[in-house]
Protein backbone atom coordinates (compact mmCIF):
# COMPACT_ATOMS: atom_id res chain seq x y z
CA UNK A 1 0.00 0.00 0.00
CA UNK A 2 1.45 3.34 -1.03
CA UNK A 3 1.55 6.36 1.24
CA UNK A 4 -1.19 8.02 -0.80
CA UNK A 5 -3.44 4.94 -0.58
CA UNK A 6 -2.75 4.68 3.15
CA UNK A 7 -3.73 8.32 3.75
CA UNK A 8 -6.96 7.83 1.80
CA UNK A 9 -8.07 4.39 2.97
CA UNK A 10 -7.11 4.23 6.66
CA UNK A 11 -9.28 7.17 7.89
CA UNK A 12 -12.32 5.88 5.96
CA UNK A 13 -11.94 2.28 7.13
CA UNK A 14 -11.24 3.41 10.69
CA UNK A 15 -14.40 5.53 10.76
CA UNK A 16 -16.44 2.58 9.50
CA UNK A 17 -14.96 0.33 12.19
CA UNK A 18 -15.64 2.94 14.89
CA UNK A 19 -19.24 3.24 13.66
CA UNK A 20 -19.55 -0.53 14.03
CA UNK A 21 -18.21 -0.41 17.60
CA UNK A 22 -20.58 2.42 18.53
CA UNK A 23 -23.57 0.56 17.06
CA UNK A 24 -22.68 -2.62 18.92
CA UNK A 25 -22.43 -0.71 22.24
CA UNK A 26 -25.84 0.90 21.66
CA UNK A 27 -27.52 -2.40 20.79
CA UNK A 28 -25.82 -4.20 23.69
CA UNK A 29 -27.26 -1.76 26.21
CA UNK A 30 -30.71 -1.86 24.59
CA UNK A 31 -30.92 -5.66 24.36
CA UNK A 32 -29.55 -6.19 27.87
CA UNK A 33 -32.52 -4.32 29.29
CA UNK A 34 -34.91 -6.05 26.87
CA UNK A 35 -33.65 -9.56 27.77
CA UNK A 36 -34.02 -8.82 31.48
CA UNK A 37 -37.45 -7.22 30.99
CA UNK A 38 -38.99 -9.92 28.76
CA UNK A 39 -37.23 -13.07 29.98
CA UNK A 40 -37.03 -14.25 26.36
CA UNK A 41 -34.45 -16.92 25.50
CA UNK A 42 -34.48 -15.74 21.88
CA UNK A 43 -33.78 -12.19 23.05
CA UNK A 44 -30.99 -13.56 25.25
CA UNK A 45 -29.51 -15.25 22.18
CA UNK A 46 -29.72 -12.00 20.23
CA UNK A 47 -28.04 -10.22 23.16
CA UNK A 48 -25.19 -12.75 23.13
CA UNK A 49 -24.76 -12.27 19.40
CA UNK A 50 -24.62 -8.48 19.89
CA UNK A 51 -21.95 -8.92 22.57
CA UNK A 52 -19.95 -10.94 20.07
CA UNK A 53 -20.63 -8.24 17.49
CA UNK A 54 -18.96 -5.76 19.82
CA UNK A 55 -15.94 -8.01 20.16
CA UNK A 56 -15.84 -8.58 16.40
CA UNK A 57 -16.10 -4.84 15.78
CA UNK A 58 -13.22 -4.16 18.16
CA UNK A 59 -11.16 -6.82 16.42
CA UNK A 60 -12.08 -5.27 13.06
CA UNK A 61 -10.94 -1.88 14.31
CA UNK A 62 -7.68 -3.40 15.49
CA UNK A 63 -7.31 -5.35 12.23
CA UNK A 64 -7.85 -2.27 10.07
CA UNK A 65 -5.13 -0.39 11.92
CA UNK A 66 -2.76 -3.35 12.01
CA UNK A 67 -3.31 -4.20 8.33
CA UNK A 68 -2.13 -0.71 7.44
CA UNK A 69 1.10 -1.18 9.40
CA UNK A 70 3.98 -1.83 6.99
CA UNK A 71 6.29 -4.79 7.42
CA UNK A 72 9.12 -4.22 9.89
CA UNK A 73 12.45 -5.85 10.69
CA UNK A 74 10.80 -8.51 12.87
CA UNK A 75 7.79 -9.15 10.59
CA UNK A 76 9.06 -9.09 7.03
CA UNK A 77 5.78 -10.42 5.63
CA UNK A 78 3.63 -7.95 7.55
CA UNK A 79 1.18 -8.52 10.38
CA UNK A 80 -1.78 -10.04 8.56
CA UNK A 81 -1.90 -13.32 10.49
CA UNK A 82 -2.79 -11.47 13.68
CA UNK A 83 -6.32 -11.36 12.25
CA UNK A 84 -6.42 -15.16 12.13
CA UNK A 85 -5.25 -15.47 15.73
CA UNK A 86 -7.89 -12.95 16.83
CA UNK A 87 -10.51 -14.89 14.86
CA UNK A 88 -9.66 -18.12 16.70
CA UNK A 89 -10.06 -16.28 20.00
CA UNK A 90 -13.48 -15.10 18.83
CA UNK A 91 -14.40 -18.66 17.87
CA UNK A 92 -13.84 -19.82 21.45
CA UNK A 93 -16.10 -17.08 22.78
CA UNK A 94 -18.79 -17.75 20.17
CA UNK A 95 -18.77 -21.49 20.92
CA UNK A 96 -19.07 -20.89 24.68
CA UNK A 97 -21.94 -18.46 24.09
CA UNK A 98 -23.76 -20.90 21.81
CA UNK A 99 -23.48 -23.69 24.40
CA UNK A 100 -24.78 -21.40 27.14
CA UNK A 101 -27.79 -20.31 25.09
CA UNK A 102 -28.60 -23.90 24.08
CA UNK A 103 -28.44 -25.03 27.72
CA UNK A 104 -30.72 -22.16 28.81
CA UNK A 105 -33.19 -23.02 26.03
CA UNK A 106 -33.28 -26.74 26.95
CA UNK A 107 -33.95 -25.85 30.59
CA UNK A 108 -36.79 -23.58 29.45
CA UNK A 109 -38.54 -26.57 27.83
CA UNK A 110 -38.92 -28.26 31.21
CA UNK A 111 -39.91 -25.23 33.27
CA UNK A 112 -41.14 -22.63 30.83
CA UNK A 113 -41.81 -19.24 32.33
CA UNK A 114 -43.80 -17.28 29.72
CA UNK A 115 -42.13 -14.27 28.20
CA UNK A 116 -43.37 -10.90 29.33
CA UNK A 117 -44.18 -7.64 27.56
CA UNK A 118 -43.74 -8.91 24.01
CA UNK A 119 -44.50 -5.44 22.65
CA UNK A 120 -41.40 -4.06 24.34
CA UNK A 121 -39.19 -6.88 23.02
CA UNK A 122 -40.58 -6.48 19.52
CA UNK A 123 -40.00 -2.72 19.64
CA UNK A 124 -36.39 -3.23 20.69
CA UNK A 125 -35.85 -5.70 17.84
CA UNK A 126 -37.36 -3.30 15.30
CA UNK A 127 -35.06 -0.51 16.52
CA UNK A 128 -32.09 -2.90 16.25
CA UNK A 129 -33.03 -3.85 12.67
CA UNK A 130 -33.41 -0.23 11.56
CA UNK A 131 -30.13 0.82 13.20
CA UNK A 132 -28.32 -2.14 11.64
CA UNK A 133 -29.68 -1.33 8.16
CA UNK A 134 -28.27 2.21 8.50
CA UNK A 135 -24.87 0.82 9.51
CA UNK A 136 -24.90 -1.66 6.60
CA UNK A 137 -25.57 1.13 4.10
CA UNK A 138 -22.71 3.21 5.52
CA UNK A 139 -20.33 0.25 5.48
CA UNK A 140 -21.17 -0.57 1.85
CA UNK A 141 -20.28 2.99 0.86
CA UNK A 142 -16.91 2.70 2.65
CA UNK A 143 -16.26 -0.70 1.03
CA UNK A 144 -16.82 0.79 -2.43
CA UNK A 145 -14.27 3.52 -1.69
CA UNK A 146 -11.62 1.44 0.09
CA UNK A 147 -12.15 -2.22 -0.80
CA UNK A 148 -11.42 -3.06 2.86
CA UNK A 149 -11.62 -6.81 3.46
CA UNK A 150 -12.08 -6.34 7.21
CA UNK A 151 -15.04 -3.97 6.80
CA UNK A 152 -16.58 -6.28 4.19
CA UNK A 153 -16.42 -9.19 6.66
CA UNK A 154 -18.00 -7.02 9.37
CA UNK A 155 -20.73 -6.03 6.91
CA UNK A 156 -21.57 -9.68 6.21
CA UNK A 157 -21.73 -10.38 9.95
CA UNK A 158 -24.18 -7.53 10.54
CA UNK A 159 -26.36 -8.77 7.69
CA UNK A 160 -26.96 -11.94 9.72
CA UNK A 161 -28.00 -9.76 12.68
CA UNK A 162 -31.00 -8.52 10.70
CA UNK A 163 -32.17 -12.14 10.41
CA UNK A 164 -31.51 -12.84 14.08
CA UNK A 165 -33.51 -9.81 15.23
CA UNK A 166 -36.30 -10.84 12.88
CA UNK A 167 -36.37 -14.29 14.48
CA UNK A 168 -36.72 -12.70 17.93
CA UNK A 169 -39.80 -10.81 16.73
CA UNK A 170 -41.34 -14.02 15.35
CA UNK A 171 -40.57 -15.93 18.57
CA UNK A 172 -42.22 -13.30 20.77
CA UNK A 173 -45.30 -13.08 18.55
CA UNK A 174 -45.77 -16.87 18.39
CA UNK A 175 -45.10 -17.28 22.12
CA UNK A 176 -47.41 -14.60 23.49
CA UNK A 177 -50.02 -13.90 20.81
CA UNK A 178 -50.46 -17.34 19.26
CA UNK A 179 -50.08 -19.28 22.49
CA UNK A 180 -47.29 -21.65 21.42
CA UNK A 181 -45.31 -21.67 24.66
CA UNK A 182 -42.33 -23.60 23.26
CA UNK A 183 -41.60 -21.14 20.45
CA UNK A 184 -39.18 -19.02 22.47
CA UNK A 185 -36.80 -21.85 23.52
CA UNK A 186 -37.00 -23.31 20.01
CA UNK A 187 -35.82 -20.03 18.53
CA UNK A 188 -33.17 -19.87 21.26
CA UNK A 189 -31.80 -23.23 20.09
CA UNK A 190 -31.93 -22.08 16.47
CA UNK A 191 -29.89 -18.99 17.33
CA UNK A 192 -27.37 -21.14 19.25
CA UNK A 193 -26.97 -23.35 16.17
CA UNK A 194 -26.53 -20.24 14.00
CA UNK A 195 -23.76 -19.00 16.28
CA UNK A 196 -22.08 -22.42 16.26
CA UNK A 197 -22.16 -22.51 12.46
CA UNK A 198 -20.62 -19.06 12.32
CA UNK A 199 -17.89 -20.22 14.71
CA UNK A 200 -17.13 -23.21 12.49
CA UNK A 201 -16.84 -21.04 9.39
CA UNK A 202 -14.62 -18.49 11.15
CA UNK A 203 -12.34 -21.21 12.50
CA UNK A 204 -11.98 -22.82 9.05
CA UNK A 205 -10.96 -19.53 7.45
CA UNK A 206 -8.53 -18.69 10.27
CA UNK A 207 -6.89 -22.13 10.16
CA UNK A 208 -6.56 -21.95 6.37
CA UNK A 209 -4.76 -18.63 6.72
CA UNK A 210 -2.44 -19.86 9.47
CA UNK A 211 -1.64 -23.00 7.45
CA UNK A 212 -0.85 -20.93 4.32
CA UNK A 213 -3.54 -22.57 2.21
CA UNK A 214 -3.26 -21.89 -1.53
CA UNK A 215 -5.53 -19.36 -3.24
CA UNK A 216 -8.75 -20.70 -4.77
CA UNK A 217 -8.03 -22.56 -8.00
CA UNK A 218 -9.81 -20.00 -10.20
CA UNK A 219 -7.57 -17.23 -8.82
CA UNK A 220 -4.44 -19.30 -9.44
CA UNK A 221 -5.49 -20.04 -13.01
CA UNK A 222 -6.26 -16.38 -13.69
CA UNK A 223 -2.84 -15.42 -12.29
CA UNK A 224 -1.15 -17.83 -14.70
CA UNK A 225 -3.25 -16.59 -17.63
CA UNK A 226 -2.13 -13.02 -17.00
CA UNK A 227 1.52 -14.03 -16.68
CA UNK A 228 1.34 -16.11 -19.88
CA UNK A 229 0.51 -13.03 -21.98
CA UNK A 230 4.19 -12.09 -22.24
CA UNK A 231 5.67 -13.57 -25.43
CA UNK A 232 9.16 -14.04 -23.98
CA UNK A 233 7.92 -16.17 -21.09
CA UNK A 234 8.51 -19.87 -21.90
CA UNK A 235 6.84 -21.41 -18.85
CA UNK A 236 6.28 -21.36 -15.10
CA UNK A 237 6.94 -23.90 -12.37
CA UNK A 238 6.99 -24.10 -8.59
CA UNK A 239 4.02 -21.69 -8.36
CA UNK A 240 3.00 -21.06 -4.73
CA UNK A 241 0.43 -18.73 -3.20
CA UNK A 242 -0.81 -17.83 0.26
CA UNK A 243 -2.91 -15.23 2.01
CA UNK A 244 -2.16 -13.29 5.20
CA UNK A 245 -4.98 -11.02 6.33
CA UNK A 246 -5.74 -8.70 3.43
CA UNK A 247 -2.32 -9.32 1.86
CA UNK A 248 -1.69 -11.86 -0.90
CA UNK A 249 1.66 -13.48 -1.65
CA UNK A 250 2.68 -15.30 -4.83
CA UNK A 251 5.99 -16.74 -5.91
CA UNK A 252 7.11 -18.79 -8.90
CA UNK A 253 10.02 -19.73 -11.15
CA UNK A 254 9.77 -18.56 -14.77
CA UNK A 255 11.55 -19.94 -17.82
CA UNK A 256 13.17 -17.60 -20.36
CA UNK A 257 15.32 -18.41 -23.37
CA UNK A 258 18.61 -19.96 -22.26
CA UNK A 259 20.69 -17.57 -24.40
CA UNK A 260 19.00 -14.40 -23.08
CA UNK A 261 21.23 -11.94 -21.21
CA UNK A 262 20.68 -11.31 -17.51
CA UNK A 263 19.73 -7.71 -18.33
CA UNK A 264 17.08 -8.71 -20.89
CA UNK A 265 15.76 -11.52 -18.69
CA UNK A 266 15.36 -9.12 -15.80
CA UNK A 267 13.40 -6.73 -18.02
CA UNK A 268 11.09 -9.58 -19.02
CA UNK A 269 10.58 -10.40 -15.35
CA UNK A 270 9.70 -6.76 -14.57
CA UNK A 271 7.22 -6.65 -17.46
CA UNK A 272 5.55 -9.89 -16.33
CA UNK A 273 5.27 -8.56 -12.80
CA UNK A 274 3.81 -5.27 -14.04
CA UNK A 275 1.09 -7.13 -16.01
CA UNK A 276 0.20 -9.23 -12.96
CA UNK A 277 -0.04 -6.21 -10.67
CA UNK A 278 -2.73 -4.67 -12.87
CA UNK A 279 -5.15 -7.48 -11.95
CA UNK A 280 -3.65 -8.43 -8.58
CA UNK A 281 -2.71 -5.03 -7.11
CA UNK A 282 -2.56 -6.26 -3.51
CA UNK A 283 -0.28 -9.22 -4.19
CA UNK A 284 3.37 -9.27 -3.23
CA UNK A 285 5.14 -11.16 -6.01
CA UNK A 286 8.48 -12.98 -5.88
CA UNK A 287 9.89 -14.30 -9.19
CA UNK A 288 12.92 -16.52 -9.73
CA UNK A 289 14.46 -16.68 -13.22
CA UNK A 290 15.42 -20.02 -14.82
CA UNK A 291 16.94 -20.65 -18.26
CA UNK A 292 14.74 -22.81 -20.46
CA UNK A 293 15.68 -26.46 -20.04
CA UNK A 294 16.89 -26.08 -16.45
CA UNK A 295 15.75 -28.80 -14.02
CA UNK A 296 15.90 -28.24 -10.26
CA UNK A 297 16.36 -31.78 -9.00
CA UNK A 298 16.75 -30.64 -5.39
CA UNK A 299 13.20 -29.27 -5.19
CA UNK A 300 10.52 -32.01 -4.89
CA UNK A 301 7.80 -29.55 -5.95
CA UNK A 302 9.35 -29.05 -9.37
CA UNK A 303 8.43 -31.66 -11.98
CA UNK A 304 11.23 -33.67 -13.52
CA UNK A 305 10.56 -32.88 -17.20
CA UNK A 306 11.42 -29.54 -18.75
CA UNK A 307 8.18 -28.91 -20.66
CA UNK A 308 6.75 -25.43 -19.90
CA UNK A 309 3.81 -25.84 -17.52
CA UNK A 310 0.71 -23.67 -17.65
CA UNK A 311 -2.58 -25.42 -16.92
CA UNK A 312 -3.94 -28.79 -15.93
CA UNK A 313 -0.90 -29.86 -13.93
CA UNK A 314 0.46 -29.08 -10.49
CA UNK A 315 2.43 -25.82 -10.74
Amino acid sequence: MTQEERRRIIPLATRAALASVAMACFLLALKSFAAWHTGSVAMLGSLADTALDLLASLVTLYGVRLAATPADSDHRFGHGKAEALAALFQVMLITASALGIAWRAVMAFGDHAPTQDADFGIGVSVIAILATVVLLAYQRRIIQQTGSVAIRADNVHYQSDVLLNGSVIVALIVDQYLGFAKADPLFGIAIALWLAWGAFQASSQAIDMLMDKEWPEEERQRFLEVAAQHQELRGIHDFRTRRSGSHDFAQFHMYVAADMSVYDAHNVMDEVEAKIRVEFPKAEILIHLDPEGHVDTDNPLVEADVTPHWFGKRL
